[in-house]
């Protein structure tokens, strides 16, 4: 990009999960939408805004890593996200950052840009695509659903750094996913801290789009995004009772045949002090209902192990419950004490070393569910999207594979293949995490809906 002398310049650091993603690409689309040049370092840059995660222990760390370097680098710093709702500890840290705002403060974080570096007198309206900024590949975008959570789980605060479930209404949803698939998305990855809580605080609030009243909730918005030429992937779903009715959905190709339900544990006693579902024997018997109807139905699931309490009959219970489970992907981190969780204050606090060991375990385990799962897959035949083109080969995803969090399809040797580009593979070999495939004809149109 070029920079105008007349241009204030402005940096960003984003970290994060894919919410916090989202909270920068509307905050840099504002900004860009007001004439602020956008520079990748931090010579260039005027002032550096730097979002920050404040989940765990490490993403503190990182954030306020990130917040020094960009001091020393720049000096102009502003910080925003999920770390801001401590100002206190941003500042006492780094007493000179110019502002501290909260997650998804967009109004705050663009008020101290222009009270830091005013923007410039003729914005560059005409330079914002339709779309926005997108910090994804131009072929995925990040839709994101809903903000903050009704969720009150002992190892969480994200209700209190990101308040309570606040939905968008359903037809600025679907509005800005048309807008993405229009500009060559041709992968949409649903998102909020609770998808599947989509539209509960909206009652009985209902839109008009394309002709059709729709009501705002989750299986209303599924289906009406299944009707957009790109594939629909849906993230973070808790397991709750309308679960049952998304599943049909993925089994008539509406949406992608992908659920990521964060179960976090499976021993009852630990559900039960985490605030969790805690029917364990349920949820193998609804992920077995699932699967009977949906037979090509991937299932993706996340675990805390050392939550305060936690035995090793705890442990070994979660265990077998992954045995029985064989879930596709799995995601697992140890305990972190949070400032301001309510496990905080429970007895039985585990070992970093026991919880260390614990994870590793849990990760053998599921490397060996991963590795034969795969290997099931030899010899069929998928719709792969292409991530990356390379001379010497191209690295996609199937359905079974979320970006960044999952799998590959690695496809050797060179193609006529773009990024964004579906192609229908073999597969000829596996691995652990990974597959390996051979093109056999280009991906029909109609793989886009599904």
């Amino acid at each position: 990009m070029t920079i105008k002398p007349d241009q204030p310049q402005i940096g960003f650091v984003s970290l994060g999960c894919p919410k916090a993603t989202v909270d920068s690409e509307r905050i840099l689309t504002r900004l860009r939408a007001e004439g602020y040049g956008i520079v990748a370092d931090y010579a260039a840059a005027d002032l550096v805004v730097v979002n920050t995660c404040g989940f765990i222990d490490p993403a503190i760390e990182e954030s306020l890593a990130a917040i020094g370097e960009a001091l020393r680098q720049n000096g102009r710093v502003i910080v925003t996200g999920c770390l801001g709702a401590r100002a206190e500890r941003i500042r006492s840290a780094y007493p000179h950052v110019l502002a501290v705002t909260g997650a998804h403060a967009y109004g705050e974080v663009v008020a101290a840009v222009h009270e830091h570096l005013p923007p410039p007198a003729h914005p560059f309206v005409s330079l914002l695509p339709p779309q926005g900024i997108k910090l994804t590949p131009r072929h995925y975008a990040y839709l994101k659903i809903a903000e903050g959570c009704n969720h009150r789980c002992r190892f969480c605060i994200i209700p209190e750094l990101r308040g309570p479930l606040t939905s968008r209404p359903i037809g600025e949803v679907l509005r800005e996913a048309e807008t993405l698939v229009a500009a060559g998305v041709r992968e949409l990855l649903v998102i909020a801290q609770d998808t599947g809580a989509y539209g509960l605080d909206l009652g009985d609030q209902s839109e008009t789009w394309r002709g059709q009243v729709l009501r705002s909730d989750l299986v209303a918005l599924a289906r009406a995004l299944g009707t957009l030429p790109a594939w629909i992937r849906l993230h973070y779903v808790y397991p709750h009772p309308l679960v049952e009715q998304l599943i049909p959905l993925m089994a008539e190709d509406t949406i992608l045949p992908y659920l990521d339900v964060p179960l976090q544990h499976a021993s009852p006693p630990i559900l039960k002090a985490m605030r969790r579902p805690a029917a364990s024997d349920k949820m193998l018997e609804r992920l077995a209902a699932w699967r009977r109807l949906c037979p090509q139905l991937v299932l993706r699931s996340t675990f805390i192990v050392g939550f305060p309490g936690e035995t090793e009959a705890d442990f070994e219970y979660l265990l077998e419950f992954l045995r029985a489970a064989r879930l596709d992907r799995v995601g697992c981190f140890t305990y972190s004490p949070v400032p301001g969780a309510a496990a905080n204050a429970l007895p039985g606090a585990v070992p970093e070393p026991v919880k260390h060991e614990r994870r590793e375990r849990l990760m053998l385990l599921q490397a060996e569910i991963s590795r034969a799962k795969l290997a099931e897959r030899v010899g069929q035949r998928l719709i792969v999207l292409v991530d990356e083109a390379d001379d010497d080969r191209c690295v996609a995803r199937s359905h079974a594979d979320a970006p960044e969090i999952d799998g590959t399809v690695i496809i050797p040797g060179a193609w006529d293949l773009s990024p964004g580009d579906f192609v229908a593979v073999k597969i000829v070999d596996s691995s652990e995490h990974d597959l390996i495939g051979e093109p056999v004809e280009p991906a029909p149109e109609a793989a886009l809906g599904a």
